[in-house]
């Protein structure tokens, strides 16, 4: 009997060329893994397709549940954002993809897990090394980073095996995308100084064609997670989803980026990120009310790390085992709600209240009604000045 293979299948022409591929070259029966984390696919037409390309056996998951709350809620706690910039959707759906991969070969009775993962970018390193934290035993093959074909030459391995190819054109950019953001990168794109064209956004519009008039959203969070949106109580892939057409019509969530890959290079994306952008503006908000100045500036040290780890693509490791339980519970105070107006592709938070706020109206008031007592300030210079005016006479006021 032939050994069983797993294969992360998206039904594109590379993951299609991997099914007779691995018969052909390592002997093996392909069982396909479909995936959604929100990328809105016909799902029936790609198990379908799988099956016709030679797969034993086409499984398709909705894990769009699983992946905001266990995957996108642990990042917004965190505030993950790599460089500043990126709020990692792509990196966010891998260790799931990975994760599920590994169930299903476990209770399949397959050797190995495939992905189609060049050697060029992250995600072979994601995939690959969730694996081997979960299941060190699975062989892991990428067809696409060992057969060494050209474009031109898969498309001709495809018509060799009678794969359907795609009628229409095929878009110049490669493109990813899940409920937490797409990405788009390749084509004119790889040019840093080239302007997007307008063909490259697909969830936001352009600032022109956006209202004229404002909108106002509130979210409502509970221990960090986001429960409401404008008073309606939301599960988790409603919330985000709902925030991307909010959002995106009103041109907010582009995100041009050049960033640093981990295997070396640097490489120019453009994000679409409408919900992520504005939940992780509204969680810092309510987390600047309700964490103290020493929590706060440790956390966006943590985020940084964070950001990292999930990039690096080493989810399932004990070093994130250990910061989701600080993280856990830097969030038991960050309940409340956040207002923000969107406006012309911008938006900024204009309200914010929490139960648990450390902000006092009293202390911060310069009217009546004002409890500080600035009597007590005198004291407190004299004492912070210390150092400074020691320092000073000893040696500012020396000459050499």
């Amino acid at each position: 009997m032939a050994e069983k293979v797993v294969l992360a299948y998206s039904g594109g022409i590379d993951t299609s060329a991997a099914i007779p591929w691995l018969k052909e070259n390592y002997g093996m029966d392909v069982i396909t893994l479909t995936i959604d984390v929100g990328n809105e696919r016909d799902f029936t037409v790609i198990r379908d397709k799988a099956l016709k390309v030679g797969a034993v056996k086409a499984l398709v998951v909705d894990a769009r549940k699983e992946f905001v709350e266990d995957y996108i809620w642990k990042a917004l706690a965190a505030g993950a954002l790599y460089e500043s910039e990126y709020p990692l959707a792509t990196a966010l759906g891998r260790p799931l993809i990975a994760k599920l991969l590994v169930d299903v070969a476990l209770a399949e009775g397959a050797s190995a897990i495939a992905h189609g993962c060049t050697g060029k970018g992250n995600d072979q390193v994601r995939f690959d090394v969730a694996t081997a934290a979960l299941a060190p035993q699975l062989k892991v093959i990428a067809p696409a980073r060992e057969w060494g074909m050209t474009r031109q030459q898969t498309i001709e391995y495809c018509k060799k095996y009678r794969i359907p190819l795609p009628v229409t054109a095929r878009s110049p950019y490669s493109i990813d995308e899940n409920l937490w953001g797409r990405s788009c990168e390749c084509g004119v794109l790889e040019d840093p100084w080239t302007e997007p064209p307008a063909d490259v956004f697909a969830w936001t519009r352009e600032v022109k064609d956006t209202p004229e008039k404002p909108a106002y959203v509130t979210i409502g969070f509970r221990r960090g997670v986001p429960v409401t949106l404008n008073n309606r109580r939301l599960d988790g892939v409603a919330m985000v989803s709902a925030l991307n057409e909010i959002a995106g019509a009103h041109g907010i969530g582009r995100i041009d980026h050049v960033e640093n890959r981990l295997v070396g290079i640097k490489s120019r994306e453009i994000y679409e990120a409408p919900a992520a952008v504005i939940l992780l503006k509204a969680h810092a908000a309510l987390e600047a009310m309700t964490l103290a100045k020493d929590q706060a500036r440790f956390k966006a040290r943590v985020a940084q790390e964070y950001a990292d780890l999930i990039y690096n693509g080493l989810w399932f490791s004990a070093h994130k085992t250990d910061l989701d339980a600080y993280l856990k519970n830097s969030q038991k105070y960050v309940t409340g709600t956040v207002r923000l107006k969107l406006e012309r592709g911008a938006f900024r938070v204009v309200g914010r209240k929490s139960p648990y706020s450390l902000y006092s109206h009293g202390l911060a008031t310069y009217e009546t009604g004002d409890k500080f007592d600035a009597s007590a300030a005198v004291g407190f210079i004299k004492l912070w000045g210390l150092p400074v005016r020691t320092q000073a006479r000893a040696q500012t006021l020396k000459t050499e």
